[in-house]
C-alpha cells in the first residue's frame, strides 16, 4: 500500500475531496490556467449546444490532481445536464455499468475515473454504448438465450486517467476529444490560492501564497492542500494571517523543501545518486533499495522529478541530472556531462 504523502496529486480522504469541492471553480470562465485546453474544450461545448446535441466523448489525461474531475463537472454545468460519477475499478461487471447507463437521461454525463482500470469484459460492454448509444445483452440461457439490443438517450462519456498508456486502443478510438493536463506554472498556482483564499475567508499576502506556489509541484491539489496546513500554523502559532515567514515555516514542518520536494522524493535522487553513483539504474532496483513499490515510484514520484529535470529516463535506467546535485547541495561528478532531458 502506498505511502500517505502530502505532496501527491491523489486526494488522501474523502474529507479532502469535499474541502477541494468547495474549492472548485463551477464554470469554464472561472478556471484558471491550461488556457489552450480551455479555448478548445469551449470552442467544443458551444458548438455542441448550437447544434442541440451532447458534446463528443472526452479523455482527459494526465498526472493526478490537475482538474480532470473539475472539467467533468463543468462540461456538465456548461451543457445544462447532470453528471454521474463512476471509476473504472467500481465497476466489475456488464451489470455495474448497465445499471448507470439505462438510467442516463438525454446529454448527461458520466464520468469514468481511473477508466484505464476497466475490466475487459465492462470495457467490450461500452464499446456500443460510445459508439451507437446501444447496449447487447443477453436473456436466458442455454438454447433459449436471446440477444436484445437495448437503446440508449445520447449520453456524454467523460474518462479521466493517469496513465493513457495503458488504455487500449479500441476504447481510444471511440473517444472524439483528447486533452492533456499539464503541470501549472508558479504564477498560475498563485492566482488559484488567492481564489482559494478568499473562499475559505483567510487573510493571506501574496508573497506567502507565491511560496507556497512555488513548492506546489504545478498541482492545484497539493497547492489548496498546502494552504489548509499553512492556514491552521498561522491560526495556532500566529495571529491568523498567513505570510511569508509563516509560510516558510509551516512547510518546513511539512518536510516539504524550496524546490517542493519531500522526504520520499529526496530519499529517491540520494539513492540514485550515493549507492548508484547518479544512474543509470533501473526503477525496481531503487524501489528494492526504498522499500517502496515500483508503482509508487513511477506514479507519484517520477512525473514531477522528470518535469523538473531533477531525473532522465534512458534506455539504460534512471539517472540523475546537474539539478538533484545542486538541489541537494551535492557536487556533480561530471560537470562536463550536463544530461540531457531529452535522451531517450
Amino acid at each position: 500500500m502506498a505511502r500517505e504523502r502530502i505532496v501527491t496529486g491523489e486526494a488522501l480522504s474523502p474529507d479532502e475531496d469535499n474541502f477541494n469541492w468547495s474549492l472548485r471553480p463551477k464554470k469554464l470562465s472561472e478556471l484558471i490556467g491550461q488556457k489552450g485546453l480551455v479555448q478548445r474544450l469551449e470552442i467544443s461545448i458551444t458548438a455542441a449546444k448550437q447544434r442541440k446535441e451532447p458534446i463528443e466523448h472526452v479523455l482527459f489525461y494526465g498526472p493526478p490532481g490537475l482538474g480532470k474531475t473539475t472539467l467533468a463537472h463543468i462540461i456538465a454545468e456548461e451543457m445544462g445536464s447532470t453528471l454521474v460519477q463512476s471509476s473504472g475499478p467500481a465497476m466489475s461487471r456488464p451489470g455495474d455499468l448497465m445499471g448507470i447507463l439505462t438510467n442516463l437521461n438525454e446529454k448527461d454525463v458520466l464520468f469514468i475515473d481511473e477508466i484505464h482500470r476497466l475490466p475487459a469484459i465492462v470495457e467490450e460492454f461500452l464499446y456500443p454504448a460510445m459508439e451507437d448509444f446501444t447496449i447487447d445483452f443477453t436473456v436466458d440461457k442455454g438454447a433459449f438465450a436471446k440477444p436484445i439490443t437495448f437503446p440508449l438517450k445520447r449520453f456524454t462519456l467523460v474518462g479521466a486517467t493517469t496513465r493513457a498508456g495503458l488504455l487500449t486502443n479500441p476504447l481510444r478510438e471511440r473517444f472524439g476529444i483528447f486533452h492533456h493536463l499539464d503541470f501549472y506554472p508558479p504564477d498560475e498556482l498563485c492566482e488559484i490560492l488567492i481564489r482559494s483564499a478568499k473562499v475559505l475567508t483567510v487573510e493571506a499576502d501574496e508573497d506567502a501564497l507565491q511560496t507556497i506556489a512555488q513548492r506546489s509541484r504545478g498541482t492545484p491539489r497539493i497547492a489548496n492542500r498546502l494552504l489548509k496546513r499553512v492556514r491552521d500554523f498561522a491560526q495556532t502559532v500566529g495571529n491568523g494571517r498567513i505570510d511569508r515567514k509563516s509560510a516558510v515555516e509551516a512547510l518546513a514542518i511539512e518536510g516539504i523543501d524550496t524546490g517542493g520536494l519531500d522526504a520520499l522524493d529526496r530519499k529517491y535522487l540520494t539513492t540514485i545518486i550515493k549507492q548508484y553513483n547518479g544512474g543509470p539504474t533501473g526503477v525496481e532496483a531503487i524501489a528494492a533499495s526504498l522499500n517502496e513499490e515500483t508503482d509508487t515510484l513511477v506514479d507519484m514520484v517520477e512525473p514531477f522529478l522528470l518535469k523538473t529535470g531533477f531525473i532522465s529516463r534512458t534506455s539504460k535506467g534512471r539517472k540523475a541530472n546537474g539539478p538533484a546535485y545542486k538541489h541537494l547541495g551535492l557536487e556533480h561528478p561530471r560537470r562536463d556531462d550536463q544530461n540531457s532531458l531529452f535522451e531517450s
